[in-house]
């Protein structure tokens, strides 16, 4: 590495002009796996919308895991806040902020292999303790329909299923609960180009139909093109890190 390399994680941000109350903030927010560790974020603010698609790209080390695990709830800043509509998460009721408020796709979709594709849908509802207006079978039909999948595949086991279609559920899945935040770790890792696009106009369409903030971990440049604002994290071996600008 040159001398003329900054001594920090750089943070490169790309997006359209943003209005209105972000619904999720980072607010000066550094994480530590250790006390007194090093740093795997340092600092960092940063605003996301309802209605927008925002993509988190970088090389693998550069901490995007470690702001999923922030934003989702699932570890606390060691400095810093994250706000959730103004709310401090780490004050907050972060299992019902996890169950209700947002929907997780995982990498590897964590779908129960041996349950239906109703079921695994039907079983996140249960978890949610959420009360539902309609019978909770034709909510998860609707959202088969609304991950353009067949209704002939709701009572297919998921292990009977291509990568492209569990990622389908996977994402119905994640809606079943109608959370206004939608995070996935990279949703078209091992799809190919055809399901990859198609993949990406639901998420668009769940942003901008919707009224969704949904935010993308991706290796991919042409996700990242389609989104409508770009966070990039660029790792520097001298410091550990993240420092925004």
């Amino acid at each position: 590495m040159t001398t003329t390399e900054k001594t920090d994680v750089d943070i490169v941000q790309t997006e359209h002009a943003q209005t209105g109350t972000p619904i999720l903030r980072l607010d000066d927010v550094s994480y530590a796996y250790a006390k007194k560790g090093r740093n795997v974020i340092s600092h960092i603010s940063r605003d996301f919308y309802s209605g927008k698609v925002t993509a988190i790209v970088g090389p693998s080390g550069a901490g995007k895991t470690t702001l999923l695990s922030l934003i989702s709830g699932l570890t606390t800043p060691t400095e810093g806040k994250v706000l959730f509509e103004n709310s401090d998460l780490a004050k907050m009721d972060r299992y019902r902020y996890r169950s209700r408020d947002i929907g997780v796709i995982f990498q590897s979709f964590n779908l129960l292999p041996g349950l239906t594709v109703l079921e695994n849908i039907m079983l996140t509802m249960d978890a949610s303790g959420k009360k539902f207006d309609r019978p909770k079978k034709e909510i998860a039909l609707d959202l088969l329909k609304q991950v353009n999948l067949p209704e002939r595949y709701a009572n297919e086991r998921i292990l009977h299923l291509s990568g492209g279609e569990q990622q389908r559920v996977a994402i119905a899945r994640a809606l079943s609960a109608d959370p206004r935040i939608i995070i996935a770790d990279e949703p078209t890792g091992n799809l190919d180009p055809a399901t990859q696009e198609d993949i990406m106009r639901i998420f668009l369409d769940l942003a901008h139909k919707q009224n969704r903030c949904v935010i993308i971990v991706t290796h991919s440049p042409q996700i990242a093109e389609r989104s409508d604002s770009v966070f990039k994290l660029v790792r520097d071996e001298h410091a550990g890190g993240a420092k925004g600008e």
